[in-house]
């Protein structure tokens, strides 16, 4: 655990008595803070009455009197479509909000293991698609050079529920939109931005609230080193703002699919390899071709983050090049759940938007693709260009109706349910085809989570086996 330094003797309130919000409560009680918990949930309060933490209820009038500052869970939004009544009655009360990340970052500076001859380091990574993915990554690849590593955020453990850091420990934070928009301390030693597509606008009333959330990662404290994806325009301007010129070490640029010139630092994939170019000059090279946990350009961009990450804090590109080649990937993100008669089954239920789909959609040759689910808005007419290795749609769930008049001339069966789909998938797919769950949508009119709509495909596919 890390304790929260700052508020000793103080009340804090705490809103969301989630996974975060319990593990904030419980290190803002080791820091002799008094942590006053609430959720609308009656059985979140029970469990968190059980701990022997103090429930207060915020929303009454008076309940923000006396207390120093307002702790909130990433899912309560405080700005947009509106804000929480709580967030904004603490707002009236003049009281500061902030969240577990926030707290994370003004704690972990004030703690004894900052006496370290190597203190911990923190690597934080944002972006609309593959942060997990290469959150996972750059923890693998530290863990496999034998560096002491944890991975927590979005991913993982809370990030203030992480054991006692230790002399040179490396942590790695997956962070959201959703934690990066309020915390009001973000100091990572590195910082990386994977990519940026439309996703979660109405939390952050647009686009450009959106990558405004993303970007205050670099901006409130700012890293020592930032890797930027430079795919998209947001990314290039991000670059541009972080740096005094070309030759700045600061940056690393990375891309996937664009060969990346100037002096500065740069790493990109093309046609399947790995290139690190720093003043002009090649500095490393590495096959990804054959990484059978790193499958199409999508991750061989989150391949990229990953190598620029762990070359920021120094490590050797043999020793990286190595880690890479263990990854097995993560569940329910590419990932290989069998082969049967010569045909694979991929599950990437995470590609829950249009450019994740589209990405997946990629990284095979000839594909039965499972979509559907239900829709977010501007619908999957975007992914026409990426539908030329499809065979086949076998489309599910609310929007497959939706779907299948959005997909131009590629032939499609409405299945409704992921059993038919996956049996018409496999029945009707050749040798060297791959049955791919790619959603394109959310999972929530069938499925709690996107975890449970890929265990349901796993489920399936193990029935053939």
């Amino acid at each position: 655990m890390i304790p929260v330094y700052g508020y000793e003797g103080r009340k804090v309130a705490v809103l969301g008595l989630g996974r975060s919000g319990l593990a904030t409560a419980r290190a803002l009680e080791a820091g002799e803070a008094e942590a006053l918990c609430w959720d609308d949930s009656v059985e979140a309060r029970e469990t968190a009455e059980a701990e022997g933490l103090t429930i207060h209820d915020l929303t009454k009038a008076d309940a923000f009197e006396g207390v120093s500052a307002l702790i909130v869970s990433p899912g309560i939004p405080h700005l947009y479509p509106e804000p929480n009544k709580i967030i904004a009655r603490a707002w009236d009360a003049g009281v500061p909000v902030d969240n577990d990340i926030g707290l994370f970052f003004r704690s972990l500076g004030a703690g004894d293991w900052m006496d370290n001859d190597t203190p911990p380091r923190v690597i934080a990574v944002t972006g609309s698609n593959g942060k997990s993915t290469t959150s996972a990554l750059i923890h693998h690849i530290f863990e496999s050079a034998g560096h002491r590593t944890q991975l927590a955020g979005n991913i993982g453990r809370g990030v203030l529920d992480i054991e006692t850091p230790e002399e040179g420990e490396v942590i790695v934070l997956e962070l959201s939109s959703y934690q990066t928009d309020i915390a009001r301390s973000l100091t990572p030693d590195v910082a990386v931005f994977t990519n940026l597509s439309p996703d979660h606008l109405d939390r952050h009333g647009g686009m450009g609230g959106y990558f405004a959330a993303k970007r205050r990662l670099f901006a409130e404290g700012g890293p020592d080193r930032a890797v930027i994806g430079v795919d998209e325009n947001e990314g290039r301007y991000l670059a541009n703002q972080l740096v005094e010129g070309f030759e700045d070490s600061r940056l690393i640029r990375v891309s996937s699919g664009q060969k990346l010139g100037g002096p500065g630092w740069n790493i990109f994939a093309r046609k399947g390899f790995l290139s690190e170019w720093r003043k002009g000059r090649q500095a490393a090279s590495i096959d990804l071709r054959e990484m059978s946990g790193l499958p199409g350009a999508h991750n061989h961009q989150n391949a990229c983050c990953a190598y620029a990450a762990a070359r920021a804090l120094n490590l050797p590109p043999k020793v990286i090049e190595t880690a890479l080649a263990s990854f097995k990937g993560l569940p329910h993100r590419s990932q290989l759940v069998g082969e049967l008669n010569n045909v694979r089954y991929v599950n990437d239920s995470k590609a829950t938007n249009v450019d994740a789909a589209a990405k997946a959609l990629q990284a095979f040759p000839r594909i039965r693709w499972i979509a559907g689910g239900m829709g977010k808005d501007g619908g999957i007419s975007a992914l026409q260009p990426h539908l030329g290795a499809v065979a086949k749609a076998y489309l599910i769930g609310f929007s497959a109706r939706d779907f299948a008049l959005q997909i131009g001339d590629t032939p499609y069966e409405i299945c409704e349910t992921m059993e038919v789909a996956v049996a018409k998938a496999s029945a009707e797919a050749e040798p060297g085809d791959t049955v791919l769950l790619a959603p394109a949508a959310a999972s929530f009119d069938q499925y709690p989570n996107f975890e449970k709509r890929g265990d349901a495909f796993v489920a399936e596919v193990e029935k053939l086996m």
